[in-house]
């Protein structure tokens, strides 16, 4: 932030201090005080002595001096106004029902971001709904639909994805919910008996705890997964090459019923 206190200028000038005129060196500083202001002249005497007034009363200074102040006026007028200006934040909205519909479409970094995270969970859900196994025996099941459970898809990047891995399993819960096919299990229901799991297998569930959790939720089938990364160098090129394996698989007997892997690839050039 540019500090006007802080600008002075040095000058060769003549001024008249209390009516006498002398050839001194001469200098000025200003002060930001409820706007800008002019408030001190110091300089030294050709004898090495020092001394210091203010542009009023007896002490001014002849026209040259008083141009150079003009200007050094306008000069830190103009350079607050370009850095008011420059460094101002600028927030803007977009998508959908905005103006600026195409705001999200630029990406920030080679991390997943929600395009990236929708695309990856669209792609595996379309290819679950053209399945053999959804067509026939999820689509032509008799009486009620089938209940479906869906386990955390675990995180194989060498990434921290809190928000990510909650975003996907969102999503996958959202469109399974929407299909009208399957009754989903709420999975605040599931969070305590999978939490318990986790912590006693340390981070990992196993075809047999995930039966036995589907189980207890009455659930004929469960949804589970994995998000890796392969991540590529090469001079100033970083790609990050993003999947996502879905399966699902009958509680009952761990029989993979579909699978199903998408992929999405990010790169940035420094």
């Amino acid at each position: 932030m540019l500090s006007l206190a802080n600008i002075y200028l040095p000058s060769e000038n003549r001024y008249a201090v209390l009516g006498r005129k002398c050839d001194d060196t001469v200098g000025g500083s200003m002060e930001y005080v409820h706007g800008i202001r002019m408030s001190k002249l110091r300089g030294s005497h050709s004898d090495g002595s020092k001394w210091s007034g203010r542009p009023e009363g007896s002490l001014f200074a002849l026209s040259s001096v008083k141009s150079s102040w003009i200007a050094i006026g306008f000069v830190s007028i103009l350079l607050l106004s370009l850095n008011v200006l420059g460094c101002a934040p600028k927030v803007s909205r977009g998508g959908h029902g905005t103006a600026n519909t195409r705001l999200d479409d630029a990406a920030l970094s080679t991390g997943l971001d929600k395009a990236d995270l929708d695309y990856l969970v669209d792609q595996n859900l379309k290819a679950l709904y053209d399945s053999r196994f959804w067509n026939t025996t999820i689509l032509n099941e008799r009486g009620d639909p089938h209940l479906i459970t869906i386990f955390p898809i675990r995180n194989d990047t060498s990434e921290h994805l809190g928000d990510q891995m909650e975003t996907l399993l969102s999503g996958i819960e959202t469109s399974l919910v929407n299909s009208g096919a399957v009754w989903v299990v709420s999975r605040e229901r599931q969070a305590e008996m999978i939490r318990e799991v986790v912590y006693q297998q340390s981070g990992d569930i196993d075809p047999a705890s995930a039966a036995r959790i589907g189980l207890q939720l009455g659930a004929k089938y469960y949804v589970t997964g994995k998000l890796g990364a392969v991540d590529e160098r090469l001079k100033k090129v970083r790609r990050v090459q993003y999947s996502l394996f879905i399966q699902v698989i009958e509680v009952e007997n761990s029989l993979i019923r579909f699978q199903n892997e998408s992929a999405r690839s990010k790169a940035i050039k420094k």
